[in-house]
């Protein structure tokens, strides 16, 4: 079993929380599909007794997930709210596209919901990002934490509001005592943090420092979202990425797309946070390593890394 640690690393990785950007970008070159910057706008903090909301934007669960999911909570002193359609299905998705999003707004539209807590990930965020309605989101700002495919709708609502969203474990997840521990310190008490890799190595692509903030998320979720009008701007962030069960090739087509798209030419800084169970080789075939693809992408910008 993986060490809390470990665990909590792997599912917890703050989005625009910690910095804000201190210095202008002098590069020149700019996504098309980039929206304009919103201001940026912090949810209140949580405290115990507070209503949290379980929405599910993608992939279906079952009765007994969310069974779990209203344990965990209510183990952290909330109550709970469910969405109307968390237990919908339709085909592999928590149900109709404009019904996961209406639960969404309705969530934001809620006086007693501080916080939206996503039940899982798979498939699915991408298809309701035209429906939400984002207005409502930056009237009604709460905290909204989930990672995987959940990735686009984090990245959207900041975009679009200007909300700070969280990336850090599903209602499904596994609530150890470590992830825990941060959450509350975040999410309670509004501290800021210090990202620590559960070895305690740091591989160094390129040295020194970079003020920004922090975006990104799942690489394949983000990746395919390139060409919409649901990112924000790219100037300035420093972005973190991470995957999970690619093979090395499909990991250096999408670094190779996102920097022909000029996504990575915006960047101030550069993490690629874990590539779980990520192949290195197949059979005889010949490959590179995931170092090699990220040495191969990432000195030429010429930012830390």
């Amino acid at each position: 079993m993986m060490s809390d640690r470990r665990y909590f690393l792997k599912f917890l990785g703050l989005s625009l929380l910690a910095t804000q950007l201190a210095a202008t970008n002098k590069r020149s070159l700019r996504v098309a599909s980039a929206v304009s910057p919103q201001p940026i706008l912090k949810p209140p903090r949580l405290k115990v007794g507070d209503t949290v909301a379980v929405v599910s934007p993608a992939t279906m669960i079952y009765k007994h997930q969310l069974k779990y999911v209203n344990f965990v909570l209510g183990q952290q002193g909330f109550k709970v709210k469910v969405g109307t359609h968390v237990l919908d299905r339709y085909g592999y998705l928590a149900g109709k596209d404009i019904d996961r999003a209406a639960d969404i707004n309705a969530m934001f539209a809620d006086d007693e919901v501080k916080a939206l807590v996503t039940t899982t990930g798979g498939w699915g965020s991408s298809r309701i990002l035209p429906l939400l309605d984002y207005d409502l989101i930056r009237k009604n700002p709460k905290i909204i934490i989930g990672y995987s495919d959940i990735t686009a709708l984090l990245l959207a609502i900041y975009a679009r509001s200007g909300l700070v969203t969280f990336h850090g474990p599903f209602g499904t997840s596994i609530w150890n005592k470590f992830s825990v521990g941060y959450l509350k310190d975040i999410l309670f008490e509004g501290k800021a943090m210090t990202l620590q890799p559960p070895t305690n190595i740091v591989e160094t692509i390129t040295s020194g420092t970079a003020r920004g903030q922090l975006v990104g998320g799942n690489l394949s979720v983000l990746t395919a979202m390139v060409g919409s009008n649901f990112l924000p701007d790219w100037r300035g962030k420093i972005l973190f990425v991470e995957e999970i069960r690619e093979d090395i090739y499909r990991v250096d087509r999408m670094l190779t797309h996102l920097s022909l798209a000029g996504v990575l030419q915006q960047l101030e800084g550069f993490v690629f946070a874990q590539c779980t169970r990520c192949l290195d080789e197949e059979d005889d075939f010949p490959t590179l390593t995931l170092w090699q693809v990220l040495v191969d992408r990432i000195p030429p910008l010429g930012i830390p890394a």
